[in-house]
């Protein structure tokens, strides 16, 4: 069956007391947690950040902007930084990836899940594709049908996909979803949260977070940086109301999510696995590293 996280739970049971070496082991399945009241009584104006993306959108147009193979070696290495010291758990970034990338409602590219520390602390992760540099499902897929790029991004060529799901069961985070039905109906996400800026993907193929790479393209040939011009940086970086998303070039020593990446102590999911993923996570309060 595919990955599916549509049913929030919110029984007290997911809530665990949790280690670090708990918290990188606890990765396949994670459940959707719908967030607190008291959490999002801190997100500031949520129609300011709405009207930027849109605007955003509306510049852009919609359509396939859909990355190729790259021509010699990039200059570049895309990553991330997730502060879970800051994260509130509003799920904003969850839902502009769903409308952005008009991803099926029964699944999730970027999964939220709420959990305590050992000391317990409650925070609030999120977890995209973590776009390893030596990704397991590259190395299993049969038809090359996903890849890494010369700028570290694991991407899906969707034509060649023949929907054996080798790649989902490869990897280790469970960062992959199979779309099984041949979509008609709107993503319930769009109306509020952006509309499609790329295209649908068709049945039978396996799917998942692409650091919104057809704003990354798009915003270099146009002269933008990713992680600091808001047109070439991804929807959840964007919309997140407390800075908790950093996105920027790990090549770039100057870059945000290089500087996040120096100036706090930081961890990646399962490093034991030899993976190296291009994700870094801040820890909470009470996770000692």
């Amino acid at each position: 069956m595919s990955e599916t996280h549509d049913a929030p739970d919110t029984q007290s049971g997911n809530e665990r007391f949790v280690s670090r070496r708990d918290f990188l082991r606890m990765m396949i399945g994670l459940g959707v947690t719908v967030a607190g009241a008291t959490a999002l009584s801190r997100v500031p104006a949520l129609s300011e950040l709405l009207a930027q993306e849109m605007a955003l959108e509306t510049a852009a147009g919609t359509g396939d902007h859909g990355a190729t193979h790259g021509n010699g070696s990039s200059p570049h290495r895309w990553g991330m930084v997730i502060n879970l010291r800051k994260c509130i758990g509003c799920e904003y970034c969850v839902y502009a990836c769903q409308a952005v990338n008009d991803v099926s409602d029964d699944m999730r590219w970027n999964v939220h899940l709420v959990d305590k520390t050992e000391t317990g602390n409650i925070f609030h992760m999120t977890r995209p594709c973590l776009h390893c540099q030596d990704a397991p499902c590259v190395s299993v897929c049969p038809v090359g049908a996903t890849y890494i790029r010369d700028d570290g991004i694991v991407i899906m060529d969707y034509d060649k996909c023949i929907g054996c799901r080798y790649c989902q069961v490869a990897c280790p985070y469970g960062a992959r979803s199979f779309n099984w039905h041949q979509r008609t109906e709107a993503s319930g996400y769009q109306k509020d949260w952006g509309s499609a800026e790329i295209e649908r993907r068709p049945r039978g193929v396996a799917e998942k977070c692409t650091f919104c790479v057809h704003r990354i393209d798009r915003g270099l040939s146009q002269g933008l940086i990713p992680g600091v011009d808001r047109a070439a940086t991804p929807a959840c970086v964007n919309i997140c109301p407390v800075q908790a998303r950093i996105f920027g070039d790990l090549n770039d020593p100057l870059s945000p999510v290089s500087r996040a990446i120096a100036e706090h102590p930081v961890f990646r999911l399962r490093e034991d696995l030899g993976t190296e993923p291009k994700v870094y996570y801040i820890p909470p309060e009470g996770m000692a590293l």
